[in-house]
């Protein structure tokens, strides 16, 4: 349990310049001060993060918007009402105040309100904008957990708040509605079906053959990555492996091949998507210490529900 002591201490590092590890319902974030422009560039040199990649800044609720965005559409206010807080960004036109150096250059910017308590609780002590994006070293796998926060980043962060395992376990969906078409510019656990549902008209979803000069949080296309070379494969792959791909580990989620090779460890993961989402950073940074050549995985159901997570397995293996 984080103490209101650590929380005030979180923020007083925050306003003096400092990085602050905080848990949200998605992943832990690297928080700054969004107006500093000199903490927000240690984000991006803890994170080894290249400057072009935008960073969201997360406030306490919807009625912080307008200090940030200076074109609210009626349908961000609709979708804010039902997700807010939650792990839903949406990218709105910039106010000209707004640092570059957060919005990557653009004339826009990503804001969420985060659910977690601890988040919430951080935001209101500080009493403004908080840039939070994962707190890993760039491509590499989101943290869901304090203690893999210190793994990855050590005293790169001024401090950590430990608000155990993160809930949802992947990073929020992000629609820009920026223009008149709404896109989603990176798939999360909240859909497009459960977008269009509240607005009332269908949400295009980019795929990796986007413009090149849509930039958003997670569209690299190697991201969420183990150091260890990792695969999407099918069962039958399994039996074609060559002495350079042992000892390798196999995260499957359906059924076990009945002959397995003797050098290839068998993960069982969840069958249900939210719990799959939940497990897989954890699971993935697990496997990754140990001494396997490959990491296999078995292909995911070509179903709604498990878009997001196809989307980190494709970016994990570094293919488009």
């Amino acid at each position: 349990m984080v103490l209101q002591e650590e929380i005030n201490r979180a923020a007083a590092i925050l306003h003096d310049g400092g990085l602050v590890a905080v848990p949200t319902e998605t992943v832990y974030g690297l928080a700054a001060d969004a107006r500093n422009p000199q903490a927000a560039a240690r984000v991006f040199a803890a994170k080894e993060r290249p400057h072009s990649h935008p960073l969201i800044v997360h406030l306490t609720d919807f009625s912080q918007a307008a200090e940030w965005a200076r074109e609210i559409p009626a349908e961000a206010r609709q979708l804010a009402e039902v997700f807010w807080p939650g792990p839903l960004t949406l990218i709105l036109k910039k106010r000209p105040e707004v640092l570059d150096i957060v919005t990557g250059g653009q004339d826009t910017v990503a804001l969420r309100a985060p659910r977690h308590p601890v988040a919430q609780a951080l935001l209101q002590a500080f009493g403004g904008g908080l840039v939070a994006p994962s707190a890993n070293r760039f491509t590499r796998i989101s943290p869901t957990t304090a203690a893999a926060v210190q793994s990855e980043l050590g005293d790169r962060v001024d401090m950590i708040l430990d608000g155990g395992a993160c809930e949802v376990g992947l990073e929020s969906t992000i629609l820009d509605l920026s223009s008149g078409q709404l896109r989603i510019l990176r798939p999360g656990m909240i859909s497009p079906q459960q977008i269009a549902a509240v607005i009332g008209r269908d949400v295009q979803v980019m795929r990796q053959d986007f413009p090149a000069e849509v930039r958003a949080p997670g569209m690299h296309h190697l991201h969420y990555a183990p150091e260890t070379r990792t695969e999407l494969i099918s069962a039958a792959r399994l039996q074609i492996l060559t002495a350079a791909e042992l000892p390798a580990v196999y995260l499957y989620h359906h059924e076990i091949p009945s002959e397995l090779h003797a050098q290839v460890t068998a993960v069982k993961m969840p069958a249900n998507a939210a719990a799959y989402a939940h497990e897989l950073y954890a699971v993935l940074r697990a496997q990754d210490q140990q001494q396997f050549q490959r990491i296999f995985i078995e292909t995911v159901p070509d179903a709604p529900e498990w878009d997001a997570i196809r989307d980190r397995l494709i970016k994990a293996c570094g293919k488009f």
